[in-house]
C-alpha cells in the first residue's frame, strides 16, 4: 500500500522579493541563529528595502514563523519524493535514515533546525514553539505509518523512538562526533526493523 505524506498547505511565496527574504533568513537563521540576526542584516543580505519587507511580513516575528514552515515544508516535500520514486516502507526508513546520516556529515551542519528554533524561544506557546511542535507531530506521524506498515508490534512507541533517535544523533553529532553519531543512529533504525521483522517472522 503508498505510504502516503501529509503535505503542508501554504506554497513558496510568488513574489521573488518576498522569497529571497524568506531564503536569506532560512541562511542566516540556520547559521547565526534566529535572535542575533536582525532586520537590517535581513534586509541588507536579501537586497530589498526596508518598504518592501515589512510589506511582506511585517515584522520579524511573522518571518520566523515561515521561515520555520519553509523548513517543515522542505522536509515533507523530500518524503514526498521518496515515497513517489519508491513507496516501499523498509526502503523509505532506510532512506530517512541515510538522509539525516548524510545531513549530519554535511559542511555547516548547525544541528536541527526545529530543536535549535524551540532553544530561542522557552515559552510552549509562543508561536515559534507551536510550529516546531506541529512538524515534530508531522515526523512521528510519518514514522509511524512506516513501522506500522512493516508491521511493528507497538508502532507508535518505534516511532517515538526513532524520532528521539534522530534528535540525539543531530545534537551529537554537532556537539560531538558525527561518525559515533550516525552509527548510533543506525543502531537504532536497524533495531526497529529487526523487531518489525521478528513479529512478521511470528
Amino acid at each position: 500500500m503508498p505510504i502516503d505524506i501529509p503535505q503542508p498547505s501554504t506554497p513558496l511565496p510568488s513574489a521573488p522579493a518576498k522569497l529571497r527574504i524568506l531564503e536569506t533568513a532560512d541562511r542566516l537563521f540556520y547559521e547565526d541563529g534566529i535572535r542575533s540576526v536582525g532586520v537590517d542584516r535581513l534586509i541588507g543580505e536579501s537586497s530589498v528595502t526596508k518598504a518592501t519587507f515589512y510589506k511582506h511580513y511585517g515584522s520579524k516575528d511573522r518571518l520566523i514563523t515561515d521561515y520555520i514552515a519553509h523548513r517543515h515544508r522542505r522536509e515533507a516535500e523530500h518524503l514526498a519524493e521518496l515515497a513517489a520514486r519508491d513507496d516501499d516502507p523498509l526502503r523509505m526508513l532506510e532512506a530517512i535514515r541515510d538522509a539525516i546520516a548524510r545531513q549530519i556529515s554535511s559542511p555547516g551542519f548547525r544541528g536541527c533546525p526545529f530543536i535549535n528554533a524551540a532553544t530561542e524561544f522557552p515559552d510552549p506557546r509562543h508561536p515559534v514553539r507551536v510550529a516546531v511542535q506541529e512538524h515534530r507531530e508531522w515526523f512521528v506521524d510519518v514514522l509511524e505509518r512506516l513501522v506500522r506498515a512493516l508491521h511493528h508490534p507497538m508502532p507508535g512507541e518505534a516511532a517515538d523512538d526513532l524520532t528521539l533517535a534522530r534528535d540525539g544523533a543531530m545534537t551529537g553529532g554537532y556537539a560531538g562526533d558525527p561518525v559515533a553519531a550516525t552509527t548510533a543512529l543506525d543502531r537504532a533504525f536497524g533495531r526497529i526493523i529487526s523487531e518489525a521483522h521478528s513479529t512478521v517472522a511470528a
